[in-house]
């Protein structure tokens, strides 16, 4: 899911957390560790966050739950290698993709036996 693919301007901490499949308070402890995570907050401190914000977090996931890597090592390659995660990432998606689409042809390759 790219920026692009975000239709809202702004998504509720809750919202955002269902998009990339953490819970909440994992969301806000990104937040505390990652300078990168500024959700918008109103007046009655609820966060707004936006596409982009949304993107950087799938970022951090793909480090910490994906790749595996430690929130120190995660910090350093965002700080590091933001450009080549995002690359990276956007190639493991479409890999993915295409899993998919090759586990559906199977699936119907077997039901015609």
């Amino acid at each position: 899911m790219a920026p692009s693919d975000l239709t809202k301007k702004y998504y509720k901490i809750k919202d955002a957390a269902e998009l990339i499949g953490v819970s909440q308070p994992t969301l806000r402890y990104w937040e505390s560790e990652f300078p990168e995570i500024k959700p918008y907050r109103s007046a009655t401190n609820i966060r707004y966050y936006t596409p982009d914000d949304i993107e950087t977090l799938r970022i951090i996931y793909y480090l910490l739950k994906i790749r595996g890597l430690k929130m120190d090592a995660a910090k350093e390659q965002m700080r590091l290698n933001r450009s080549n995660i995002t690359k990276r990432m956007e190639i493991v998606d479409k890999l993915r993709d295409v899993r998919d689409e090759l586990e559906l042809m199977l699936q119907a390759l077997e039901k015609r036996k």
